[in-house]
């Protein structure tokens, strides 16, 4: 039985992201690259191993925001690294293209699907329930209206420790 995340249109445009990822690794992998320094090729190596990184945190996080009761500013903790990793993607090719690789039209297929992804992950961000939520202290992820020096509500709630003896 597939998991709900599974079904997401921005998870299975995650999934195709890395599968492209993959195929263009093996590509650059493969060619010929006529490398002016002697750098160069540790440093495609380099954008190639970030662009591996970056496309397994995609439906990562995406799966652990999925979770139907879990806190905004969580949902919102991983959103901001979604959007992080996607778009240190675009900066992970344009370093693959700077130092050498020549077959742009790869690059630019992986441009184009991550432009269709950030619309479908702009859409998933709107369904993130804003009011199930705990004050964010650090001051990133409440909800309109709600800041990191408010009272809390629950603290007015009394607390009798002597109601919890023999749990």
């Amino acid at each position: 039985m597939k998991e709900q995340w599974e079904k997401l249109p921005v998870f299975k445009k995650a999934m195709q992201l890395q599968k492209l990822v993959d195929h263009i690794v093996k590509a650059v992998e493969n060619t010929e690259i006529d490398f002016e320094k002697e750098i160069q090729p540790i440093m495609i190596q380099g954008n190639l191993d970030c662009l591996r990184k970056n496309v397994m945190i995609i439906p990562a996080k995406i799966a652990g925001a999925s979770v139907e009761d879990m806190l905004y500013d969580i949902k919102m903790e991983n959103a901001a690294i979604i959007r992080k990793s996607a778009r240190e993607l675009i900066m992970d090719i344009r370093g693959i293209q700077m130092y050498g690789y020549k077959d742009i039209e790869y690059l630019n297929l992986l441009r184009n699907e991550v432009e269709e992804f950030r619309v479908l992950f702009a859409e998933w961000v709107k369904t993130f329930d804003c009011w199930n939520y705990i004050i964010d202290r650090w001051g990133l992820f409440n909800p309109p209206g709600i800041n990191y020096d408010d009272k809390d509500p629950d603290d007015d709630i009394p607390f009798n420790s002597d109601d919890f003896e023999g749990f």
